[in-house]
This record gives C-alpha cells, sequence and structure tokens, in this order.
C-alpha cells in the first residue's frame, strides 16, 4: 500500500463511530444455523420454509478467471453480509441481492476448519482501507458501490489469498423476531441507564433482566447514556451475544420442536443466500457442526493498525499488512486456530 493512497496520523487516533450492532446480528445468522442442525434433523423438516421465505443473492460471485484456486483442505468458508433496510448505518448505496433492498453494513468472514471443531469468525471492519480490484484503494465497503456482493467477494478473496464458498447477508429487521421466538433472552445489565428510540422509552436498571426484542434491540444499540460511549455499547453487545448463544444451545430450545420452528420462520424472510446455500447445503454444514457449543466459537478482528487518514482526508481503518497476510496463510493451510492462539485473539 503506497504512501499516495494513505498519510497515517497516530498523532491523535478518531474515535470513530462502530456498528457492533449488526455485527451481533449477523453473527446470529451462523449460530442459528448450528442450534437448528443440532436440534436433530429438525432443519430439514423446515427447508421447504427456510427455502420460500428466504431470497437468493444473484450473481453472488466474480468471474471464475478473477477468484483464487479451490483448495482440497476440506474447510470452508463463508461470508456474511450485514445489511439494514432501514439505513440506520447512514450508508447511500444498496447491496444487491440482499432482502427488503438493505445497505452493506457489516462484513465477517466464517471458517469452518476441516475438522469442524471450532468456528472462526473474523469481522472486517468497514472503513478498512485496502485495494478493491480494478478500483484503487478505498475503503472495503466501497467495493458494494462498485459491483455489488460480486465485487465484495473479489475484493475479500484477493485481500485474503482465500476462496469464498457462500454467501449469506441478514437484515437487521429479523432480530426482533429472532429474540422473540428465543422467548427473549436474559441480560445482566451492567449499568442502568434510560433511552429512547425515537417512539418510546426505556429504563434499564442495573441487574438482571429479561428482554424482548424490542427492548434488546434497544440495549445494545445505546452510546450516548454511558461517559465512554461506544467503549460500554461493545462491552454490552458483548453480554448479549453471550446471552443469544447460551439461549439458542440451550436444550429447552434445540429439544423444543416448534421454538426451532419459530426462529426459522422469523428469521428467513430477512436472509438472503447465494444459489447454493440453500436448506439442504445449509443442514449439512450444520450436521457436521453438531458438536460445536458456544465456547467452539471463536470471534476476532481482522488486525489493523488502528484509525488514521486517507490522503484526501477519509477517516479509515489501517490494515496490519503483515498480520493480514499471515492470516491469508493461516486461511489457505487450515490453521487458523494457531494464528489466533499466536496473536492472542
Amino acid at each position: 500500500m503506497s504512501e499516495e493512497n494513505m498519510d497515517y496520523d497516530y498523532g491523535q487516533p478518531e474515535r470513530k463511530k462502530k456498528h457492533p450492532v449488526r455485527a451481533t446480528i449477523i453473527t446470529l445468522l451462523s449460530l442459528v444455523v448450528i442450534a437448528a442442525v443440532i436440534a436433530g434433523g429438525y432443519l430439514f423438516s423446515l427447508a421447504k420454509s427456510f427455502d420460500d421465505k428466504s431470497q437468493k443473492i444473484e450473481q453472488a460471485f466474480p468471474e471464475e478467471s478473477l477468484r483464487p484456486e479451490k483448495t482440497d483442505t476440506g474447510a470452508k468458508n463463508i461470508l456474511l453480509l450485514g445489511s439494514d433496510s432501514r439505513g440506520g448505518s447512514g450508508e447511500t448505496e444498496n447491496l444487491a441481492g440482499v432482502p427488503n433492498a438493505g445497505r452493506s453494513d457489516t462484513i465477517m468472514l466464517v471458517h469452518i476448519p476441516a475438522n469442524h471443531k471450532d468456528v472462526f469468525v473474523t469481522s472486517i471492519m468497514r472503513d478498512t482501507w485496502v485495494p478493491i480490484p480494478g478500483k484503487g484503494t478505498h475503503k472495503i465497503n466501497a467495493a458494494f458501490s462498485y459491483g455489488g456482493v460480486p465485487k465484495a467477494v473479489e475484493t475479500i478473496e484477493s485481500l485474503l489469498d482465500t476462496r469464498i464458498d457462500h454467501v449469506a447477508s441478514i437484515d437487521m429487521e429479523g432480530f426482533k423476531g429472532l429474540t422473540d421466538a428465543l422467548g427473549g433472552v436474559d441480560i445482566n445489565v451492567p449499568i442502568g441507564f434510560s433511552t429512547n428510540n425515537g417512539q418510546r422509552d426505556f429504563t434499564f436498571s442495573s441487574g438482571k433482566q429479561h428482554m424482548d426484542g424490542e427492548n434488546a434491540l434497544a440495549f445494545v444499540r445505546e452510546r450516548k447514556a454511558f461517559k465512554d460511549g461506544d467503549y460500554q455499547r461493545v462491552k454490552d453487545q458483548q453480554i448479549f451475544l453471550k446471552a443469544v448463544v447460551n439461549k439458542l444451545l440451550a436444550r429447552d430450545t434445540l429439544t423444543n420442536p416448534a421454538k426451532i420452528s419459530n426462529v426459522v420462520d422469523e428469521l428467513s424472510p430477512y436472509v438472503s443466500v447465494d444459489d447454493s446455500l440453500d436448506a439442504a447445503e445449509l443442514g449439512k454444514l450444520g450436521v457436521s457442526l453438531a458438536g460445536v457449543r458456544g465456547n467452539d466459537l471463536h470471534f476476532f478482528t481482522l488486525p489493523n493498525l488502528g484509525t488514521g487518514r486517507s490522503a484526501d482526508g477519509q477517516s479509515i481503518v489501517l490494515p496490519d499488512n503483515d498480520a493480514i497476510d499471515e492470516l491469508a496463510t493461516a486461511l489457505s493451510d487450515d490453521n487458523v486456530d494457531e494464528f489466533v492462539r499466536s496473536h492472542g485473539l
């Protein structure tokens, strides 16, 4: 990456706006798939519901000549895209093929090793400053503006020299229905606060609370009520995600066909997938992950050097290219677990 494209500014790092809500939501897609299949074949009986209600991403992949070669490690890589039909992130570009004309928002790469003992989820910050094939160096989110899902796939495959096997997207509006389908979640609120989402007031007292979808969404969105803003919001996001993981993989969920059915029915209309990622493929994937539990899901952010500014004054996230190259090798060798350990992730 040349100095012409970037002006490193380490003197006063910016506190950039983050959208961990969407990161949480897109992660839920993989969790629901795992939980539904662990339940013991329910996903197969719900295949028609999923296939009928979910949507397809047209032309999800770039031309074959532009892609890395296929490997025979047996590992799988799934690109998860977050979208927001209400434009909550302020994005202006539409993401072609996602449900409800949503906007690009969150990018996550799910790596499933050949041994199927763990799942590694890499969050890619949307302001990461990277080369976009044929377009120069830009924020990685700009790939959607230049060519929709295929250009996003091409950009990430080029960045990580890794082939993506499947693509899936979920709209934020599916979040509330999913939470309610689970019967709500129990959240241990660390710091009490009050907020308003523009329609109603919410009050959260410190301590354990049972939240439905609307309350949980308000809880994980809030940052202005805290002195440290995004920092506490991120902590609240982590508390919420753990609560959802525990609820999805709890015995009373996995042994309850009606609850599993409700989860799939509520989420499916907000999910869009590539042509090959239908219920049957998800079922096979889920069966291979039957032994996975919450502690086997590992989340980390694509290595970066913090924030800076581009030559034209944009606030950007500076990629740690050396560490990214190491991750690319780990993905190619199906050795991401060692990469995570060696980098303390």
